[in-house]
């Protein structure tokens, strides 16, 4: 069902009592998680990583050789253990060393967010182990991504990272992180909290995939500032949920003609609890934003959320939600929110949750394929995807865990 919210007709389908934002802390007990991590050394290679964490790197979308990469930036625990940048268009280093650099970021640290958000903001403040700073320079145009990692080697250890990101007037960003757990890790807790920052006229593409161990409790709290004529695209996959995941990015477009885009992929199997959602605040003439998201529960739960926000006649929006439960056990809350603060603009949303529709199995099967590859396919084009400067080999790993989703399912 498609549903247009136009607000010269003064409907405004938002409650004043506003109880869908995500819960600051939920059940989390923080105290289990430990502080202290080892001290990693520095690599000047990530080839030189073990085979195995190479795997795990690539199916975060993170290319160990570098190949197509104009940056790697790798956090192993709380270590920042290796950084380069192959283009004088950009920077990358620990959000640490600009500081430093950069006499403490003060026009860009916690200008976005605040650090009293929440819990876990409070304990990003409170005890920052880095995190990446990212910047293109003015009228560069990085096209290659830069690629970044966040990973955890120790189990039940907490890492809180703070990032910034600056793409400078007139400049194209291409931006590539994972976030990971390494083979043996099941539990652990990470803060990330990243700031935005779009300039005049530029465009940045941030890509972040989720690859956790089963008992991860994941706190990713981000904001978006994005200026006049300045695009800002977000594109989220994980296809291997952690326990407790909660993350809700807010896009703020505070210049004419600004654009934000949050697309989202997710699987949730038994045992998983995420609850993901995208914000966009449109305050000027112009605007555009589009929250996507597309989910399948084989036994886990997913919380979908969407909020729009029309602050200024002439701007348009549109959210999306599509989910498929593949089992029983599973559940799909779809939350979308329209919300005009002025005539003249016009927002949209459609949600739509169900199973796959049997003719659509019966179609293909009538055409020489089995009820389980008629099945996998239906789901592959669902959750389908297409992302710049992902390596061949992650767009085939995930291609293999799309398709073998329903398999678990039954």
């Amino acid at each position: 069902m498609r549903n247009v919210i136009a607000a010269s007709e003064g409907r405004n389908p938002v409650s004043k009592e506003k109880k869908t934002e995500p819960q600051p802390a939920g059940d989390l007990d923080l105290s289990i998680y430990r502080e202290k991590a080892t001290k990693h050394p520095q690599l000047d290679d990530l080839s030189k990583l073990s085979p195995a964490d190479q795997k795990v790197l690539l199916m975060s979308g993170v290319d160990p050789s570098g190949k197509e990469r104009v940056g790697s930036f790798f956090q192993k625990d709380h270590s920042v253990v290796h950084c380069r940048s192959d283009f004088d268009g950009a920077e990358i280093m620990s959000s640490t060393a600009a500081r430093e650099k950069y006499d403490g970021l003060t026009d860009y640290w916690w200008k976005a967010i605040a650090a009293d958000k929440d819990v876990f903001t409070k304990r990003a403040a409170e005890h920052q182990e880095h995190g990446y700073y990212i910047r293109s320079l003015p009228g560069a145009d990085v096209h290659y991504p830069l690629q970044a990692c966040l990973y955890l080697t120790e189990d039940k250890l907490a890492q809180d990272v703070h990032n910034i990101i600056i793409a400078e007037q007139g400049s194209t960003l291409n931006i590539i992180t994972g976030c990971a757990t390494a083979p043996g890790v099941r539990s652990g807790l990470h803060v990330g909290i990243s700031e935005f920052f779009v300039k005049k006229g530029s465009t940045v593409s941030f890509t972040m995939i989720h690859n956790w161990g089963e008992e991860m409790a994941v706190r990713p709290r981000s904001a978006v500032i994005v200026e006049e004529g300045g695009t800002f695209i977000s594109n989220y996959i994980c296809l291997v949920p952690a326990r407790d995941l909660q993350m809700y990015p807010v896009a703020t477009l505070k210049g004419k003609g600004a654009i934000a885009t949050f697309n989202s992929v997710l699987l949730a199997k038994a045992g998983s609890l995420m609850d993901v959602g995208s914000r966009i605040i449109l305050q000027a003439e112009g605007c555009r934003g589009e929250v996507i998201s597309r989910a399948v529960s084989t036994g886990g739960t997913i919380i979908a959320r969407g909020h729009l926000v029309g602050e200024h006649p002439g701007i348009k929006a549109h959210l999306e939600c599509k989910g498929l439960l593949l089992s029983d056990k599973g559940r799909i809350h779809a939350i979308p929110e329209l919300e005009g603060k002025t005539a003249d603009l016009e927002m949209s949303h459609e949600a739509a949750v169900g199973k796959i529709a049997q003719e659509e199995v019966e179609y293909l099967m009538a055409r020489g394929l089995t009820e389980q590859e008629a099945t996998a396919l239906i789901i592959k084009g669902f959750l389908s995807l297409e992302i710049i400067g992902l390596p061949a080999g992650i767009k085939q790993e995930l291609g293999r865990m799309i398709e073998e989703t329903d398999t678990e399912a039954m």
